[in-house]
């Protein structure tokens, strides 16, 4: 059995719900980053990163959410979560998951992190201001140019889809009005009818409660 740590309203919902879709026989454990849970040493002995997803498997943990996607793409083909026949396709995949990761999350990153890059409160309120600006470009760019339609890649469901759905989720607490992102929320509400990710957020307010 896989065991995934996750913390309500972060990026670890992708994996949680790629777990769901894949049909993986997986447990999710819940940290509570209010009382500091994710820097606990029971906790840092699995991911010294002190962050959340970390996906425990037979073989050894594997942290980050890109890595943890491909892995369980790759673990369960059956579920068709990429498309590991096609090497570029695949890489594609990478490619759009990693600018997530890379780019949109860390510019997410700059509203209540601030300490990561500066120590002065004055940086910290600068960074929050332009956290809208800096989102609606990052979605600008994925409505127009990376969101192939219906899904991320196209016609096939993959593991891109629950990571971009987890960070739309971000936006309106981001400043930015989905209104200006048609496809993108038209994505965020096909998402929301499937049948995985009823079941995940369902026991993710459960569990929160």
């Amino acid at each position: 059995m896989y065991k995934l740590y996750y913390a309500t309203g972060t990026c670890a919902l992708a994996s949680y719900i790629a777990l769901e879709e894949a049909g993986a026989d997986y447990k999710a454990e819940r940290l509570d980053f209010k009382t500091n849970q994710q820097q606990s040493p029971e906790y840092l002995k699995i991911n010294a990163k002190g962050r959340v997803p970390a996906l425990v498997t037979e073989k050894g943990v594997i942290t980050e959410t890109p890595a943890i996607l491909a892995y369980i793409a790759q673990a369960f083909p059956k579920a068709k979560l990429a498309r590991l026949d096609d090497p570029f396709a695949f890489a594609q995949a990478q490619s759009f998951n990693s600018y997530l990761c890379a780019t949109v999350h860390v510019a997410h990153a700059h509203k209540g992190r601030g300490y990561r890059w500066a120590t002065e409160e004055s940086s910290f309120a600068d960074m929050k201001r332009v956290v809208p600006k800096s989102m609606a470009g990052c979605f600008e760019l994925i409505e127009k140019g990376m969101l192939k339609g219906p899904w991320v890649m196209g016609e096939q469901y993959t593991v891109c889809d629950p990571y971009l759905y987890t960070i739309a989720l971000w936006l309106e607490g981001d400043g930015v009005d989905l209104k200006t992102l048609p496809r993108v929320a038209d994505h965020m509400k096909r998402m929301a009818e499937r049948p995985a990710v009823k079941k995940v957020m369902g026991e993710q307010q459960a569990k929160a409660a």
